[in-house]
């Protein structure tokens, strides 16, 4: 497909550069303050990407590493600071994955990459959601964030991978906007972010 192949990865690359470069600032000042509160800036997760070939999908750190006494983490919501939540809610903890973007691993719109361990849950037609690069947003993501079924998930993922075009990318990035008004789609419960998903 023509566009996908190289229209696609053009425009990803243009914005993502204007985008590095505006926010460059930005990127400094989360940085430091992450550092001062994490001893750390970023949080790396191996998850699944352009035909289930793993990657290393990096956001700025927003969770503090809390155990319980048997040396379980401690909820998500008990280990998010309150500098993680503005993070979080503005989404400005996904703005590292733009260097994914120029390196071709991620784009700007297509499924939101997951953990590498869901791969074996995956139905056939849930696979069809490998036919495209991972991306920092997408159909789903405008439709419900995190407050969708991973069911309806899946089907939006799907429903993209069916009709990708230039118009229907550029519809997602300017619902996008607009999405990250809605504060109260980003987690999924109090306690939680987004429930696992287990076939």
């Amino acid at each position: 497909m023509f566009y996908s192949s190289f229209i696609k990865p053009f425009i990803d690359k243009l914005i993502a550069i204007s985008t590095i470069g505006c926010t460059a600032p930005l990127f400094l000042l989360i940085s430091i303050v992450n550092y001062a509160l994490y001893k750390n800036v970023f949080f790396i997760q191996e998850r699944t990407g352009l035909h289930m070939k793993p990657f290393q999908l990096i956001k700025f750190q927003t969770m503090r590493t809390i155990q319980d006494e048997h040396g379980v983490p401690l909820a998500d919501m008990k280990r998010v600071t309150g500098f993680g939540k503005l993070l979080r809610i503005t989404s400005i903890d996904e703005l590292p994955q733009l260097f994914l973007v120029l390196t071709g691993k991620m784009s700007l719109v297509g499924p939101r990459p997951l953990p590498v361990s869901y791969d074996c849950y995956y139905t056939e037609e849930q696979r069809l959601r490998f036919e495209a690069k991972p991306g920092i947003t997408g159909l789903a993501q405008v439709n419900g964030r995190n407050a969708t079924s991973w069911e309806s998930r899946f089907q939006f993922d799907s429903m993209y991978i069916k009709n990708r075009s230039f118009r229907l990318d550029m519809l997602i990035l300017a619902k996008t906007f607009f999405q990250l008004m809605k504060f109260n789609e980003v987690n999924a419960s109090d306690s939680i972010t987004m429930k696992p998903f287990k076939n």
